[in-house]
């Protein structure tokens, strides 16, 4: 069988009886953050764009294909980012639009089966075996998602079909961008051999220089090489692990969506930072973002933890876990700011801060008990409507007051 007619780009490939026996999809969004920004921005297509931070400190988000055919990758720095694309557009990012288009890209993965295993934002394996009476063959099934997500949001995914959960997330890498690559689940190995052996699950820079050591550079030289080579080459689980995949073996079944065991964010500064009051601004920043993930999320938590890293790259995380779950962003940055001052660095210079919420649990699990003479806030409701206006009308339609004075600070200094 040739590489071209395993190997397809478009709209459609491969639909038919060669789908037979591969009830597992890897459905993978294009770009996700970036494509989700150009939404805002169609003036920007077909150019290329990074999601991060533009003082260039941190690292690339997202990038657009033309960003990426420059070098550009995902986990970049962005000052390298810079440097290898400088005619990009930066876009700093707005977490609280990816959450939003995440969760309905989710919902239409579940109307199509329960079996939804989300391993990223935008990302997911499906098990569709059950739906075929319903819905049609895998390929078809595909298909549908594809134009569904396209009609909803605007963005493009790349879908991969196969036998195994390894082969189909292989399979969507292999199509990108916007394809759909059914692996017929009698020609795993023809499409498995003539891959770098770098393509396997498990085989990281370390591990791909030891394989080339012993002569190994494609998936097709490490299924010649004994196991037992293997095991005493790279240690017993390694060995076993590739020795599996070089043959397309792949038991792992699709395990529904596990809650999030955390969600928080960062921030480095642009120059490193010793100003307590800008310390607290950012933390208050962050604590909106996480606080609204949370709430999209359908979670409430009860730990909360910040990370401040200092000028010279040292690190201390602090946490405490709180008598209440919580969603609010109030509650989250007071305790905070508490966590920062306990920890001692309000005039060291801090290069990066982060805030975490820990201990989630879904929403409707938790009831809140007040204490006898306790008032409510009233801060829950004010960011339920300000996320109603976020996603209405965009990120800085609602901004606190002192996040607005700290950008006025900044301008004039």
């Amino acid at each position: 069988m040739s590489r071209k007619q395993i190997t397809g780009v478009g709209p459609v490939a491969r639909i038919g009886a060669d789908d037979d026996g591969c009830p597992i999809l890897h459905v993978d969004m294009d770009a996700f953050f970036a494509s989700v920004e150009l939404l805002d921005r169609p003036e920007l297509r077909g150019r290329p764009v990074i999601v991060g931070s533009p003082a260039g400190r941190g690292v690339v988000l997202s990038a657009t294909y033309e960003a990426r055919a420059q070098g550009v990758h995902s986990a970049m720095p962005m000052s390298r980012a810079r440097r290898l694309c400088p005619n990009a557009t930066i876009i700093p990012p707005t977490h609280g639009k990816y959450a939003a288009v995440s969760k309905g890209v989710m919902e239409i993965f579940h109307a199509v089966t329960p079996l939804v295993e989300p391993i990223a934002s935008d990302e997911a394996f499906l098990d569709v075996g059950g739906a075929g009476r319903r819905l049609g063959p895998p390929a078809a099934i595909a298909a549908m998602i594809r134009a569904q997500v396209r009609e909803r949001f605007g963005i493009t995914c790349s879908v991969g079909v196969a036998s195994s959960k390894f082969i189909a997330k292989l399979a969507s890498k292999q199509c990108k961008p916007d394809g759909l690559l059914v692996v017929p689940a009698g020609q795993v190995v023809d499409f498995l051999h003539p891959l770098p052996v770098s393509a396997l699950w498990g085989v990281g820079e370390r591990t791909e220089q030891a394989l080339v050591r012993l002569g190994i550079r494609t998936v097709a030289d490490l299924a010649k090489v004994p196991v037992t080579t293997l095991q005493r080459e790279l240690g017993q689980a390694v060995g076993t692990h590739l020795a599996a995949l070089a043959w397309g073996r792949d038991e792992r079944p699709v395990t529904p969506q596990v809650p999030d065991k955390s969600i928080g964010a960062e921030e480095t500064f642009a120059a490193d930072v010793d100003d307590p009051e800008a310390i607290r601004r950012e933390l208050l920043r962050l604590s909106e973002r996480v606080a609204a993930r949370v709430r999209a999320g359908g979670h409430v938590g009860r730990t909360v933890s910040v990370k401040l890293r200092r000028a010279d790259f040292s690190t201390i995380t602090r946490s405490r876990t709180l008598r209440e779950p919580t969603d609010v962003a109030q509650e989250i940055y007071a305790t905070a700011c508490e966590l920062y001052a306990a920890a001692g660095l309000e005039r060291v210079r801090l290069r990066l801060v982060g805030v975490r919420m820990e201990n989630l649990k879904p929403a409707d699990s938790a009831s809140r008990q007040l204490s006898l003479g306790e008032r409510e806030t009233g801060w829950r409701e004010a960011e339920q409507a300000m996320d109603r206006a976020i996603r209405r009308f965009g990120p800085d339609a609602v901004v606190p007051a002192s996040l607005v004075r700290g950008r006025l600070d900044e301008m004039e200094g």
